[in-house]
């Protein structure tokens, strides 16, 4: 008969195990935890390959890995993802998200493209024109958004409508689908109010004939010339153009141009979840959406801010996004879509009054009870107190 060991013996064998171990720990490396920091490291770091103008208002960044800062391959993304990239201007930290131009091949090759229109008014691309050169380090998230196709969610037609820089996403899932990484059909409506606005017209012309599965058509709305169609993307254009049977609309674009087109839309019989939107970062001025209190419109508030254990308290403009005035005050805030989609921003309001745009209003119903909003998409309608979490990525910036 084989003898039982008691407790205490499995207890006097187990000390005596630990006492004869060495007090190194093991080194220990986890394949699943590596897969992931590869496929979504906190932080890229990158480096300016060449700078491709197009015209004197857009411009091509090719970037790539930089080893001497900690990154040595692109995380890989689904064609129309984008990044967020960190800028330091000054006393401010800011993010600003661009859709990633390249293929998912290009990026296992050691490149993403940004192609990026220039905002005369405004504060970042201002800044990268003058700053951003061969060589100039550069500093983005992973690849992050939901504007890509999902075989599972999506229809394998789709079309894209596209406004401004807004056809980047879907200059890469155009090139994709050419090189047989992506297996759909495209049809894009790009609006210009111009031809010689169109970002990347030849290049996507190009691609459109190599391939049946991409069809291209630019639409002017302020000039009629030939081999362009003419007026407004609406229902009638779509249903001119989109394809025959079962398809998914995505839409990428200013904010007014998103309004105009999801109004359209709801005049087509889709089917329900085949719309998907993507606006390109920051949204209109807030006195442009229904139920805004105008009174407010030109005042300015006191924003209190809870954040790295201090309390802060700076100026914040009803005009501009909780955001923005955190941003203008100096204070590293998380941001990512800056549309009010990924939540990545998201802060507790502790007292005051916001307004939040309906139609930009992602957060989930507790947040709502709760008192969380995504500061990209909230203005403030009085003095207010905001409790901000500090991202992960703070150090980066100082």
């Amino acid at each position: 008969m084989t003898k039982m060991t008691t407790l205490a013996d499995l207890a006097s064998a187990r000390q005596a195990k630990i006492a004869a171990a060495g007090t190194e720990l093991p080194a220990a490396s986890y394949p699943m935890n590596e897969l992931a920091q590869a496929l979504h490291p906190a932080s890229q770091h990158l480096v300016i390959e060449e700078v491709i103008d197009h015209g004197p208002a857009a411009r091509s960044f090719v970037l790539a890995p930089d080893p001497s800062r900690g990154t040595s391959q692109l995380a890989p993304f689904q064609p129309g993802q984008y990044l967020s990239v960190r800028l330091r201007i000054g006393a401010s930290y800011l993010t600003r998200p661009y859709a990633i131009r390249s293929t998912p091949k290009e990026a296992a090759a050691g490149h993403y493209v940004l192609t990026v229109k220039l905002v005369e008014n405004g504060v970042a691309t201002p800044y990268m024109w003058d700053h951003w050169q061969v060589g100039t380090p550069v500093t983005t998230s992973a690849p992050g958004g939901e504007l890509f196709y999902e075989p599972l969610r999506d229809a394998r037609q789709l079309v894209a409508i596209a406004g401004g820089s807004g056809i980047t996403p879907f200059y890469s899932t155009a090139a994709a689908i050419l090189d047989g990484s992506l297996d759909a059909e495209l049809t894009i409506l790009y609006g210009s109010r111009k031809a010689d606005q169109v970002l990347l017209g030849e290049e996507l012309a190009t691609i459109a004939a190599k391939t049946p599965k991409v069809k291209l058509v630019n639409v002017l709305s302020e000039e009629e010339r030939p081999g362009f169609a003419h007026g407004l993307i609406d229902a009638a254009l779509i249903k001119r153009f989109a394809p025959a049977g079962d398809y998914s609309v995505f839409i990428s674009g200013p904010t007014a141009m998103d309004r105009f087109v999801t109004k359209e839309l709801a005049q087509l019989d889709l089917r329900p979840g085949r719309v998907r939107h993507e606006l390109t970062g920051n949204t209109a001025r807030p006195d442009h959406f229904a139920g805004y209190p105008l009174a407010n419109a030109d005042q300015t508030f006191s924003l209190t801010v809870h954040t790295r254990g201090q309390v802060v308290t700076i100026p914040a403009r009803a005009s501009e996004s909780l955001l923005i005035t955190l941003e203008r005050g100096g204070i590293v805030a998380p941001a990512m879509c800056r549309s009010g989609v990924c939540s990545v921003c998201r802060s507790q309001l502790l007292d005051g009054t916001v307004f939040i745009p309906k139609e930009l209003d992602h957060r989930r119903a507790a947040d709502a009870d709760f008192g969380y909003v995504n500061p990209c998409v909230t203005y403030p309608t009085s003095d207010l107190t905001l409790a901000v979490p500090v991202p992960d990525y703070a150090l980066e910036f100082e």
